[in-house]
């Protein structure tokens, strides 16, 4: 499937502000155009249509993946729907960017994946802060070897909720709590950092409703190398997020995970500032690596590709056993 035309013609599923951001960022670019959104209700579909400035919505998830002016879809629906709904765009024969975490589990994860390898439409998880500006300049800075030998990496991601039993965030129906709501994007990070962990442990505090309020989870890689993870949905926590090497260290600026500037200080003392700006919330460039691979025919993501995602989603299993989280529709992580 490859779009006609100059530009990827999307469709989203979901109606909340990630969604939003998504949808209004996408006017930024020349390579885009919104064709259509979803909502179950009537007038939640009209409205976000109005707001994201999409010319038509569909109350018929089914109907919308069938239209053939679609060529992607971008879903931001609660986790536990991720799955299913990313099957039916996949088995519709759209490109698919599914919102982090990108699944519940990391067989889904995988069920996903070979799905869409097998039907031969580009799929990437939504890992937003991936493609910001400033984390292409840390990956070119860690390439080039300017921090050295990297020994340890720190990242904090806290987001305080008002105590509210209906709110998603407090629903384990709906795979709420801190783990696989926030807790993923400093894994993801330290995953970009140092790849995949040979040890996980994780230690939580838990809600009255029975998801994870606040989660530290320590990542162990070989010869010592260590990422450190907290995440809180309590706490108003400084998310920043460091990058320890033998030669000089990086610090991002609150809050890493959005567009930000960060500084190298170099074991004698010497600082070096990076700045970065943009227009918009950051949310194209996502969209803008979704349109490259589709148009170059590739299945996944370089930067944020397939078979990271699903160790990513082995490490939040891993995390989540340990832990002793449950979903309502499981005995257990797997």
């Amino acid at each position: 499937m490859t779009p006609a035309g100059p530009r990827l013609r999307w469709a989203l599923v979901g109606t909340g502000n990630v969604a939003a951001r998504f949808g209004l960022d996408l006017h930024l670019s020349e390579r885009h155009e919104l064709v259509a959104v979803h909502s179950r209700s009537p007038e939640r579909g009209q409205a976000f249509a109005a707001r994201v400035g999409a010319p038509d919505w569909h109350s018929d998830l089914h109907e919308m993946f069938g239209r053939s002016d679609v060529d992607a879809v971008y879903i931001a629906v609660p986790h536990t729907l991720h799955h299913v709904v990313a099957t039916a765009a996949i088995d519709a024969g759209k490109a698919v960017l599914l919102e982090k975490p990108f699944t519940v589990t990391a067989a889904q994860a995988r069920d996903l994946v070979e799905r869409a390898r097998s039907r031969r439409t580009f799929l990437m998880e939504a890992m937003w802060t991936r493609f910001l500006p400033h984390m292409a300049q840390i990956r070119r800075l860690l390439k080039a070897g300017r921090l050295g030998d990297i020994r340890a990496v720190t990242a904090e991601h806290g987001v305080f909720f008002a105590h509210n039993p209906a709110h998603r965030m407090f629903d384990r129906a709906l795979g709420g709590g801190a783990l696989l709501d926030l807790a993923v994007y400093p894994i993801s990070f330290a995953s970009m950092v140092l790849g995949t962990p040979e040890a996980v442990s994780a230690s939580a505090t838990f809600t009255d409703t029975g998801v994870d309020a606040q989660t530290t989870v320590v990542l162990d890689h070989r010869d010592g190398r260590r990422a450190t993870t907290t995440s809180s949905m309590q706490a108003w926590l400084s998310n920043r997020a460091l990058i320890a090497g033998d030669a000089a260290r990086l610090e991002i600026d609150r809050s890493w995970l959005h567009p930000s500037s960060f500084t190298v200080t170099d074991r004698d003392g010497h600082t070096e500032r990076h700045e970065s700006a943009l227009e918009g919330t950051g949310y194209r460039f996502q969209a803008d690596e979704v349109a490259r691979g589709v148009l170059e025919g590739k299945l996944g993501s370089d930067v944020m590709s397939l078979e990271e995602t699903c160790s990513i989603m082995a490490t939040l299993d891993d995390a989540r056993a340990q832990i002793g989280l449950r979903y309502p529709d499981e005995s257990g992580p797997a």
